[in-house]
């Protein structure tokens, strides 16, 4: 199966897998799962990072390289991703959740996250 994480359930598979569901775990730790980060996550972390709304216990840098080394991948933002938004209703005000939403609906992909809000649309989501 293909799944995207949301960036929080990223954060928490690295640092606190304690904070994840059992699904969620089980499915983070089952090898024949395609795990996705969409970079829209990682330029938020960035932008958390710098604003010092978010600290890491391990750099960003080598926190992706180590869960890239543990199968997860870098999904990139696609033209058809940021087209995918005039589909959405805007439940959901934030930019950066709306477009890993959209990049769910195009990619045919399961978001892990427990982010409520995103019941509201026409995704499958799992937490």
């Amino acid at each position: 199966m293909k799944y995207l994480l949301d960036t929080h359930t990223f954060l928490w598979w690295h640092d606190q897998p304690n904070c994840l569901s059992p699904i969620v775990l089980e499915i983070c730790q089952d090898t024949d799962n395609k795990l996705f980060l969409s970079m829209i996550s990682v330029w938020e972390i960035q932008i958390k990072l710098q604003l010092n709304k978010l600290t890491l216990n391990t750099p960003l840098v080598k926190m992706l390289a180590l869960q890239q080394l543990n199968g997860i991948h870098i999904m990139p933002i696609e033209v058809s991703h940021i087209l995918e938004l005039q589909n959405l209703p805007l439940f959901h005000k934030d930019p950066f959740d709306r477009l890993i939403i959209a990049q769910s609906r195009v990619e045919n992909a399961i978001l892990l996250s427990k982010d409520e809000q995103f019941q509201s649309y026409p995704v499958t989501v799992i937490w």
